[in-house]
């Protein structure tokens, strides 16, 4: 039995190891085994669980030059930070009540001798807020490292005010767009009623209120009624770059406008006019959009965001706007009549295009300025692919610029409708994230946050964090499919090891969900979602709630088998060996009962009455379908129009069973759906064929990952990436250069074929042995460069 001194040293280890992969700044590891010294604090006399922006601030004096002040900073829901007036880290990450982060930063290089101020802005989005939004209440806490930063500990001796200047709008997205959608309001600012310079050390707070004290923050393992369970925060900052608007792309209501989007020039508005203007960035962006106005008394600007705009419900082609008219989430910001206000949404905006529609009284407007401050997870992609079709690097970067934008304080399915992390989606970015920038740090929070997610029943939610409740179970397995690959991609037993339980409790509830007449998984629960093909009711294939799903019983096979290498590796042959036995068993079963000889490919239930790539494309990745078999299997698979069709999302796995049946030279020509969308003015790739609803989802860029594990062939022989197998298939390319990061350092290709030969060089990192196989030949590799010639 381990002490609980011992249990509270052990997880506080933990927790700085996590902040080790996540922020540069240290936490005092008294502030993880004790209670903080600060209070959450909040405003008074306003209800704590409803909508509300608030700001917090606290004077002090600095007598003497500071080489380092660190201080940790959270919020229920969210914050953003100022110091002597700058804006200096916003938060928290995304998380749940019982891993709720805090940031840590040296605000040192923003003070100065003499008074100084530090001031957050609050707020609580309420019952509008995001669904991947958890709270408990409206809060704000800040504690400083150690003694001498304590002086601006959160408590009494600080001081608050409500902003009545903001109120919500855009709460009926969902209804105007007839889709789901759920990333929260917009904001409707007053100016007259905004507290106007409350983060500068000028402001006067004379009349702000004493903050109520809530209770004594603690972090994780501490605590006996705890309202959040602090955990440091596991990522780096989400940064900030400026990123000018592209064109004015029509205007209506004014003669003329000028560019004032190059923050050169200004624009003035007629007193009593009705103006529009289009702005179109010329590609899909994720940004705080900030507008910069002047004097207009009693005018309205509406900022409305779209990724595409429609003509009686339809995108068609993204670049083309005649006739076409914006439907979005939108904002309203109300000028004062002062000069150079800036209006900022709370929270960032997904768009291509932003309409202004102005409207004017007895004062013009002045527009000083328009642009976005570009926001995400500070990615820096360092691979790279070229190849003798230059069409190709247009995919490549439209899928890097879609992976981007999908990746915040966690992953996103799509920016601009849910900003919701869920597992079939993440599995693919993730690898996408290990194999161009080599970052791991946002897939080891993902892989927490579905561990955090797990319910009762022992599989995780299907999204998470959510604040509704929502199980996917094919999604629990891509959890496993998951770790699995991290586990080939990164050397991190410690890290590893906590997931063996729970990976086991996921496996366990199909295994009590297998039909042990047929040997097929039965009746299951919950939302089954598979793809969002045609033919599939709400994504859930035939056999998937009512018994005998070919579909899914191949993919839990499949995952027993990764499963299986996972746990032999840790030592748990047992467990290996058990995993092992029931995919060969459930997978031939499968196979025999649902393979339809006539029609030459596998069939979605054992009632043979309706048909998919998907059922055909697991059976082959689960292992149920003899290797001479799966060449011809696939064949039909590709050919047979009457299957119903694998969508953008699970080509990821039609390429991944092109693979395994040794037919990757394939894949160049199964590019056709991104170059449609290309033509199609996309600047993202969509997360369905048109129509879609989304036109940036992170699952359609794969090609980012398989021009570099397909094409180029790099993928891990061994566990951590110990071993590098490299198995090119250029299909139709004559020349392919590719390079990516290892955890050793880089590993780089150049290839030229002529016919069945090839030569060229590979460099892999010292130390770093690996095999090249082309054909049926193979030769070793190993550190350093070495010329391959067959």
């Amino acid at each position: 039995m381990v002490s609980t001194k011992k249990l509270v040293f052990i997880l506080s280890f933990i927790c700085f190891g996590m902040l080790c992969k996540g922020q540069d700044v240290p936490v005092n590891p008294e502030l993880l085994r004790k209670p903080w010294t600060a209070f959450w604090i909040t405003c008074p006399n306003v209800a704590q669980r409803d909508y509300g922006v608030y700001h917090f601030r606290k004077d002090f004096t600095l007598h003497k030059p500071a080489e380092k002040f660190i201080v940790h900073v959270s919020a229920d829901n969210r914050y953003r930070l100022f110091v002597n007036g700058k804006d200096v880290c916003n938060g928290p990450a995304r998380g749940d009540l019982y891993n709720w982060y805090f940031e840590s930063i040296d605000i040192a290089p923003y003070l100065k001798v003499g008074r100084n101020v530090i001031a957050a802005q609050v707020w609580n989005m309420g019952t509008l807020a995001p669904v991947a939004q958890i709270s408990n209440q409206t809060a704000f806490v800040l504690q400083g490292d150690n003694e001498t930063e304590s002086v601006i500990n959160t408590n009494s001796s600080w001081k608050v005010i409500e902003n009545k200047g903001y109120q919500p709008c855009s709460i009926d997205n969902g209804l105007r767009l007839k889709t789901y959608m759920v990333i929260g309001p917009g904001d409707d600012v007053s100016a007259n009623r905004y507290p106007w310079g409350w983060e500068k050390p000028e402001y006067d707070t004379a009349k702000w209120l004493t903050p109520q004290q809530i209770s004594s923050p603690v972090t994780i393992g501490n605590g006996t009624d705890n309202q959040w369970t602090l955990v440091p925060r596991n990522i780096p900052l989400i940064t900030e770059k400026i990123q000018r608007m592209a064109r004015i792309a029509r205007f209506s209501g004014i003669k003329a406008v000028n560019n004032f989007l190059n923050g050169s020039n200004i624009l003035t508005i007629p007193p009593n006019s009705k103006v529009s203007i289009l702005v179109d960035q010329n590609f899909n962006t994720v940004a705080y959009p900030e507008l910069v106005l002047s004097k207009g008394k009693g005018s309205s600007v509406k900022l409305t965001y779209a990724e595409a705009l429609f003509k009686n419900g339809i995108k068609g082609n993204r670049n083309d706007i005649a006739g076409k008219e914006i439907v979005g989430n939108f904002d309203i910001f109300r000028p004062d009549g002062m000069n150079k206000r800036l209006f900022r949404p709370l929270w960032l905006r997904t768009y291509r295009f932003i309409q202004l529609d102005i409207v004017t009284m007895d004062e013009p407007l002045v527009l000083n300025d328009f642009y976005g401050m570009q926001s995400g997870y500070p990615f820096k992609a360092v691979a790279s692919f070229s190849s003798n079709d230059k069409s190709l690097q247009d995919i490549w970067k439209v899928g890097w610029r879609t992976a981007e934008l999908c990746a915040g304080e966690t992953y996103y399915d799509c920016p601009y409708y849910e900003q919701l992390q869920y597992e079939g989606d993440t599995r693919i970015q993730a690898l996408i994230s290990l194999y161009v920038t080599g970052d791991d740090r946002l897939m080891r929070k993902a892989l927490l946050d579905f561990h955090h997610s797990r319910v009762p029943e022992g599989l995780t939610q299907g999204r998470y964090p959510s604040n509704r409740l929502q199980v996917i179970p094919p999604f629990s397995l891509y959890w496993v499919s998951m770790i699995h690959d991290y586990w080939l991609h990164r050397s991190d037993d410690a890290f590893l090891h906590q997931f063996l339980l729970p990976m086991e409790e996921v496996l366990k509830w199909y295994e009590n969900n297998i039909d042990q007449q047929k040997q097929m998984l039965g009746r299951m629960k919950w939302w089954n979602f598979t793809d969002w093909n045609t033919a599939f009711n709400f994504g859930v294939p035939d056999g998937a709630t009512d018994g005998n799903s070919s579909i899914i019983t191949f993919q839990y096979a499949y995952t027993l088998r990764q499963a299986s290498k996972v746990f032999k590796y840790y030592g748990k042959d047992e467990q290996a060996s058990h995993y092992l036995k029931l995919a060969e068993r459930l997978s031939a079963a499968s196979y025999r009962l649902c393979y339809d000889a006539k029609k030459g490919v596998v069939a979605n239930t054992p009632l043979k009455n309706s048909f998919s790539q998907h059922a055909s494309i697991m059976a082959i990745l689960s292992g149920a379908v003899p290797e001479a078999e799966e060449k011809v299997l696939l064949n039909q698979v590709l050919t047979d129009t009457t299957l119903s069709q694998a969508t953008f999302y699970y080509r990821f796995y039609l390429n991944q069973a092109l693979k395994k049946a040794g037919m990757a030279d394939l894949y160049y020509t199964q590019l056709r759906p991104w170059r449609e969308m290309l033509q199609n003015g996309l600047t993202t790739f969509a997360e369905n064929p048109d129509p879609t609803r989304s036109d940036c989802h992170a699952w359609s860029a794969s090609p980012n990952y398989d021009f570099l594990a397909t094409i180029c062939g790099i993928m891990p022989d061994d566990a951590g990436f110990k071993r590098v197998l490299i198995q090119p298939a250029l299909g139709e390319l004559n020349e392919v250069t590719g390079q990516m990061p290892h955890p050793s350092g880089m590993i780089d290709v150049s290839l030229k074929r002529t016919g069945d030969r090839i030569q060229g060089q590979v460099i892999l990192p010292p130390n770093v042995s690996g095999v090249f196989k082309w054909k049926d030949k193979t030769v070793k590799l190993v550190g350093g460069a070495q010329k391959i010639e067959f």
